[in-house]
């Protein structure tokens, strides 16, 4: 993996992590992206340096997905099976798919492939292959209806 797929992983996972806590806490976008700027990226904590993560790109994916908030959780929600809503999905997960969405949305410059295996890899990081196989096939739908 070359330096910008490295950086933009990382800046994928910490948008994950800076959404969720934008969800839970209410925290206003230009303070939480402060504090991710100014402590959470490519820092070391607790003794593990977290990688470079591409800052314009991870603010991108913040800014934009809670901009698209209510058009990138219909998207989500068309998808969804007969019976199942929003509030069903755990929090975290419903995160990584919101950031997923708006990629496949609005950064045509990202190939598709590339958008759902990244936040696959994410998912990994959080749940069991049964979430990420979900997550997959959200996301693998979600971007017939806006790539195709």
């Amino acid at each position: 993996m070359n330096d910008k797929s490295r950086s933009r992983s990382a800046a994928r996972l910490a948008a994950v992590q800076a959404l969720y806590q934008h969800t839970m806490e209410k925290t206003p976008i230009a303070q939480l992206l402060h504090e991710f700027h100014m402590h959470r990226l490519g820092a070391e904590i607790e003794d593990d340096q977290y990688a470079e993560a591409d800052v314009g790109f991870f603010d991108d994916v913040v800014k934009g997905t809670t901009a698209r908030l209510e058009e990138i959780d219909g998207l989500i929600e068309a998808r969804l099976a007969e019976g199942w809503s929003l509030g069903r999905i755990d929090r975290t997960l419903h995160q990584i798919l919101r950031a997923g969405t708006y990629e496949l949305l609005a950064r045509p410059d990202v190939p598709v492939g590339s958008v759902i295996n990244e936040y696959l890899d994410v998912a990994h990081a959080f749940f069991d292959s049964k979430d990420t196989r979900f997550a997959n096939g959200l996301l693998d739908g979600i971007a017939k209806d806006v790539r195709s």
